[in-house]
């Protein structure tokens, strides 16, 4: 079982709860419709990494994400993670409404930094995603369509969050190509407060 740690400690999330669709410019650079609801999926414990890597066959988009640690429906931890997509894929499954499991829920398709710990307060948390330096994607509680804890109750109606789940709030605008060597840097901030920062080299 794949783990993540969480201030120092290691812990084994069941799963990945993914929003999709939650900021409106993202929305309208993937040429997609606002959602009248949450739009959830899933990735298995499987899909966890701490490495980003390419693919030899298929191109892999990027997407940075405030993820948030799930205890009690309460939130615990905070870190960034990394919804890697196989793009051209999701775009044909897509066309023929069918599931996005192939493009989203492959081995290491979940990458995350260290967690930190929270008062489930998530109200002040922004996210800044630079690559080879560039400020590529900023994220933050009040750009969010759904805000966590409406996430959590729409989730609940229909799937309990186990303890240690991993909650994605969806990615703001600036996704794009995964390319070999690219350094990437995210930055976790709470107010002004930087909480952690994490950086990886593109496998």
């Amino acid at each position: 079982m794949q783990t993540v740690l969480l201030s120092g400690q290691k812990i084994t999330p069941s799963k990945v709860v993914c929003i999709g669709r939650n900021y409106v410019e993202h929305i309208a650079e993937l040429n997609n419709e606002v959602p009248t609801e949450p739009v959830i999926f899933v990735k298995p414990n499987s899909a966890i990494s701490t490495e980003i890597k390419t693919h030899p066959v298929d191109t892999i988009h990027y997407e940075a994400e405030l993820s948030l640690i799930v205890e009690n429906n309460q939130f615990i931890g905070v870190g960034i993670g990394l919804d890697l997509t196989k793009r051209e894929i999701q775009s044909v499954l897509k066309s023929k409404s069918l599931p996005w499991e192939r493009a989203k829920a492959f081995d290491g398709s979940a990458v995350f930094s260290e967690f930190v710990k929270i008062d489930n307060k998530v109200e002040s948390l922004s996210l800044v995603l630079l690559i080879n330096d560039q400020v590529i994607q900023q994220a933050n509680y009040d750009l969010m369509i759904y805000k966590p804890a409406q996430i959590v109750d729409a989730v609940s109606d229909f799937m309990s969050f186990e303890n240690h789940d991993i909650l994605m709030t969806g990615t703001p605008k600036g996704v794009g190509k995964v390319n070999q060597g690219d350094q990437f840097t995210g930055q976790l901030y709470a107010q002004n407060k930087l909480l952690l920062t994490q950086s990886w080299t593109v496998l």
